[in-house]
């Protein structure tokens, strides 16, 4: 076992031991301050109903469907503003200013115009992620040094191979953070967006156990979606940001 490990471990269990020891002083009622055996006990339950895989999978489903439009339309328009100076100054200061925009403000219109529906839900994680990925493609484009595209040119190059040879590989890390702050924000709007649709989602599980007072289950809920974050983190972007970093020669 690695050291690393091995502080990850110890660093966890002293949490769970204050939390334990929070909770035998009984400085609070059960159904308020759960003990860590409670909500284990929730987690397992959960589980074993699959109550908790079947919201894991509609959540899943829903965030990877409004996420992967975020990605096709933001990285077509970032890429866009980024080489365009008519774009930059006019569609690239509006998007700014919907970065600005706490995704949440979003949920009003979306209730207004697609009612407490899947289309709602979808529609907040979109604008919820869409404005990062569009910043963080414009960002790497105006990085990408000019005497790379000079010397494309003068090898021949068209404007889609300047794109898929040079601009696009060059640009690359500051897509990928781009792609990285998307998902986060698109995460944490769809979570926003479940606790108000009256359907299954790791969202709406969150809520139901605040209306029956269970904080085993709203704990559970909340350890569930914070290990999902950090999976998707490590076994994905942080896989792809080392390759990243490998091919430039940054490790």
């Amino acid at each position: 076992m690695s050291k690393r490990l091995t502080k990850l471990i110890l660093f966890y269990l002293i949490l769970v031991g204050l939390w334990q020891g929070l909770a035998f002083l009984k400085l609070w009622p059960e159904y308020i301050f759960p003990t860590p055996l409670g909500v284990l006990k929730t987690l397992l339950t959960g589980f074993e109903d699959k109550t908790f895989i079947i919201g894991i999978l509609i959540s899943m489903k829903r965030i990877l469907i409004g996420y992967g439009l975020s990605i096709v339309v933001g990285l077509c328009v970032g890429l866009l503003i980024g080489r365009i100076k008519t774009l930059d100054e006019t569609v690239g200061s509006l998007v700014l200013g919907f970065q600005a925009l706490p995704s949440i403000c979003w949920l009003p219109l979306a209730l207004v115009w697609f009612g407490l529906s899947e289309s709602a839900m979808l529609a907040i994680v979109i604008l919820g992620s869409l404005f990062s990925i569009i910043i963080g493609a414009d960002t790497g484009v105006k990085n990408v040094p000019p005497i790379y595209i000079r010397a494309a040119r003068t090898m021949g190059a068209k404007e889609i191979q300047l794109y898929t040879k040079v601009i696009i590989p060059a640009a690359l890390p500051s897509i990928i953070s781009g792609f990285k702050q998307g998902w986060s924000f698109a995460w944490r709007s769809l979570m926003a967006a479940e606790l108000l649709y009256v359907g299954l989602g790791l969202g709406h599980l969150l809520m139901m156990g605040r209306e029956l007072n269970d904080m085993n289950q709203v704990i559970a809920v909340m350890i569930v979606i914070i290990i999902i974050g950090i999976v998707v983190d490590r076994l994905i972007f942080a896989k792809i940001e080392n390759k990243v970093r490998e091919r430039w020669g940054l490790t």
